[in-house]
């Protein structure tokens, strides 16, 4: 900006400060002008007088145009966003002036700063929100979304449009027929690629009344999840019906031949009511174990609390279970790293755990042979694929037998519901086939991770790892 100095002062050249000075000066120089027309005043002395005059102007002028225009530079800094102190004024209209721009830039200060503040708070609510949620312009350009929209489709929505984002004709023309008022709301089924999610989408405007470009919203709904659990239920009622057939099916045959053919017969009898007595045990143990199963996966999203000492339950769970082992001619040696600290976990569910795990050892392991339990202390526990563990030092508890090795197509399948190896079931051991199903739901809802290992020289080898704090 070009500046010319007039005395002590530092006028802009764009200022139009000589045009005032002049226009402010032009009725002193035409009254000198017929002055000397009439010859009442010499030429000489008009001129001096006409420049005495436009000096006078120019001192009298100087300061306020001085102040106007350091005002106009303050408007334009602050309008630029710059932080300024408030200015030293002279003249009184110039201060009531500043004045009024400070209290208007105050005001639009402090409505900017919670316009900001109602965004971030929106925004943040947005986030908290678990279904993924888009809003979008009139030329279906996404304007916003919220953290589970990002992490569904992945980040740097803003701007895009739809048809970039989604590959589903469908919910395109749905969005289509809301943006041109054509329906007052879509509801649509589509699949998101790459993994064929099963998506439900509801596309609705906003009110007439809603200020900014957006003027609807896409709200998703992830029905992947939904699907697997309606599976799983209907193929866990499924296996339950079966598993409870078979000896229903046994007692009611033996019922209605001993009503009938065998009512006389004693030795047939007593034959008859022992295997129902044993089915009857064994459709016990299968209702207990579904209720087991159904109590922890009802908690699994409510983390343990309690600090536990797993060496004092590891002690209880083997002096319960020895009598079984020595009926098998087997012992249970229990190792426990000495200094073991206490970890948080349900004490209840460690004790089911515990007995689980043993069972079956003493179950399916040889006879003659020992089960060997060892507890110690670990820096991490590995990770899973499939769930979440927990970071930090552990307690790895491993129960070992010296069982037949379990092949590799078999060891992938042993924790699924109601499974048995078919070598189990052609010596007659007996199971519900949910003892491994319940330990790792328990496993998995305290943040910890199972790992089985099976050969012919050291046998089978299940390692428990469970935190010492679960974060």
């Amino acid at each position: 900006m070009k500046i010319k100095k007039i005395g002590m002062f530092e006028i802009e050249k764009d200022s139009s400060f000589s045009a005032r000075v002049l226009v402010l000066s032009a009725p002193a120089a035409i009254v000198f002008m017929v002055l000397v027309a009439l010859g009442f005043l010499a030429p000489m002395y008009a001129i001096l007088s006409y420049i005495f005059i436009i000096l006078f102007n120019m001192i009298f002028l100087s300061p306020i145009s001085l102040e106007l225009q350091n005002l106009k530079k303050y408007i334009n800094r602050l309008a630029a966003g710059e932080d300024m102190e408030n200015m030293n004024l002279s003249e009184q209209e110039a201060k009531d002036i500043a004045d009024a721009v400070n209290s208007m830039h105050r005001f639009w200060v402090a409505k900017t700063d919670a316009l900001e503040a109602e965004a971030i708070s929106d925004a943040a609510v947005l986030d908290t929100l678990p279904d993924p949620i888009l809003m979008i312009d009139r030329a279906a350009n996404i304007l916003g979304a919220n953290l589970s929209a990002r992490r569904l489709l992945g980040d740097n929505l803003t701007e895009k449009n739809i048809v970039s984002v989604f590959d589903a004709n469908n919910l395109i023309l749905a969005v289509q027929k809301v943006l041109k008022k054509e329906s007052a709301s879509e509801n649509l089924m589509f699949y998101l690629p790459p993994n064929k999610q099963k998506i439900y989408a509801h596309i609705k405007p906003l009110p007439w009344f809603s200020k900014g470009r957006a003027v609807a919203v896409i709200s998703l709904y992830d029905l992947s999840k939904a699907v697997k659990i309606e599976k799983l239920q209907s193929d866990f009622v499924a296996n339950a019906s079966h598993e409870l057939r078979t000896p229903l099916s046994i007692i009611s045959g033996f019922i209605e031949t001993l009503q009938t053919t065998a009512k006389d017969d004693a030795d047939a009898r007593e034959r008859f009511l022992s295997v129902m007595a044993s089915q009857a045990s064994f459709m016990s143990d299968l209702i207990e174990n579904l209720l087991s199963l159904s109590k922890i996966e009802l908690l699994q999203d409510e983390l343990p609390t309690e600090k536990t000492d797993i060496s004092k339950i590891a002690v209880a769970v083997v002096d319960a279970l020895r009598l079984k082992a020595e009926g098998r001619d087997m012992g249970i040696v229990l190792n426990i790293a000495n200094k073991l600290p206490k970890i948080t976990a349900d004490s209840a569910q460690m004790k089911q755990l515990l007995q689980n795990l043993t069972d079956n050892a003493i179950k399916y392991g040889l006879t003659g042979s020992d089960v060997v339990i060892s507890i110690k202390e670990v820096l991490s526990i590995p990770s899973s694929k499939s769930f979440h563990v927990a970071q930090g030092k552990a307690i790895a508890i491993s129960v070992n037998n010296k069982g037949p090795k379990i092949e590799a197509t078999d060891l992938s399948r042993l924790t699924e519901r109601f499974y048995r190896m078919q070598a189990h079931k052609n010596i007659g051991i007996k199971g519900t086939g949910l003892g491994l199903a319940i330990a790792k739901q328990i496993i998995m809802r305290h943040r910890g991770n199972l790992t089985v290992s099976s050969s012919n020289k050291n046998g089978t080898t299940f390692t428990v790892y469970l935190p010492l704090k679960i974060k």
